[in-house]
């Protein structure tokens, strides 16, 4: 099965079965309603096992599950009149950061966020999410027309990271960066970042820098993939699986580490479930974030974000270091 992950086999299995009993009644004439009620009861169980028992590896390929909803896709159910704007006015359009304006609850906002695609094809022309310095330029464009137009703006963040080629180097992939982390740390309008899927390095952090930051339950955020991190740390990259949980890179942990603002919840399964009801649980996160935001002054919004980023993480003045050691 396409996008079938191991940890749910079990789950998959067990309605398979469910499913040609039913089907096997009606065909054969034979009652089995008992038996596919106990197996529907016992499937419920192993349901609510698995999902409310999710481990970081297993939330690491949901991130990555290929039917995953992109950016695109939530566009299409939470804003209205969505008109995209392409390219960064220096050298080409990046397909795979994606933007413009639309309306919220019909409220002008201006919307980016990088977009992958699903098949090969798409993914190709998409550069699989990873952006080159042309998309990251078109994303501050976008975000500098809505500073001056006083519009709200919205990330949505998904990529395994910036393109690390090299041409992407050689058009200033790093500067590219570095200057959208400096202009977004000063917008004098409300930013929101939500993280939908893999959040890779500063490929993701060039669209992260915001007054709020949400993570989907089973979206990502680190500096490195487990992958890397496993082959750095242990000079082998199969030990991935403890890597991420090493690496504390999931929302519930990054949520106790104070590095993001909330966590929305998924549909039992994962975002692709269900697109539509997906959209929903970010729609509330996103009203209710506005209407804090909203209330707040140009120069408040630029002191609020920059004391999130003040307090995160921990540190200790180097004298109090040596005497402790």
């Amino acid at each position: 099965m396409v996008g079938e992950l191991e940890f749910e086999r079990p789950v998959l299995e067990l309605r398979k079965k469910i499913s040609e009993l039913k089907e096997f009644t009606i065909t054969a004439d034979v009652d089995l309603g008992a038996e596919i009620e106990r197996l529907e009861i016992r499937l419920e169980k192993l349901e609510k096992n698995i999902y409310e028992n999710i481990q970081p590896w297993d939330r690491v390929q949901l991130a990555r599950q290929p039917n995953r909803p992109t950016t695109l896709d939530y566009f299409s159910y939470l804003f209205e009149d969505f008109f995209e704007c392409h390219g960064d006015r220096y050298f080409a359009d990046d397909e795979a950061i994606v933007g413009g304006i639309a309306k919220y609850r019909g409220l002008p906002v201006t919307v980016i966020g990088h977009q992958r695609g699903k098949a090969t094809k798409e993914n190709i022309r998409r550069n699989f999410g990873m952006p080159h310095p042309e998309g990251y330029r078109k994303a501050l464009r976008l975000m500098k027309q809505a500073d001056k137009f006083k519009r709200p703006i919205i990330c949505f963040i998904d990529t395994k990271g910036a393109y690390p080629g090299k041409a992407a180097e050689e058009r200033g992939q790093s500067e590219a960066i570095a200057r959208n982390l400096f202009e977004m740390a000063g917008l004098k309008v409300p930013v929101i970042c939500i993280v939908i899927g893999e959040g890779g390095s500063g490929g993701a952090l060039a669209l992260g820098v915001g007054n709020l930051i949400f993570m989907l339950e089973n979206s990502t955020y680190s500096v490195i993939s487990p992958e890397g991190a496993a082959a750095i740390l242990w000079k082998d990259s199969s030990l991935a699986k403890q890597a991420a949980e090493t690496m504390k890179i999931t929302a519930p942990d990054l949520k106790e580490l104070g590095i993001i603002d909330g966590i929305i919840p998924e549909i039992k399964g994962g975002a692709h479930k269900d697109v539509k009801k997906q959209a929903e649980a970010i729609d509330i996160v996103l009203k209710e974030s506005l209407i804090q935001l909203l209330k707040l002054s140009e120069d408040e919004l630029i002191t609020d974000r920059y004391n999130r980023f003040r307090t995160i993480g921990e540190y200790a003045l180097i004298n109090e270091y040596i005497e402790v050691n």
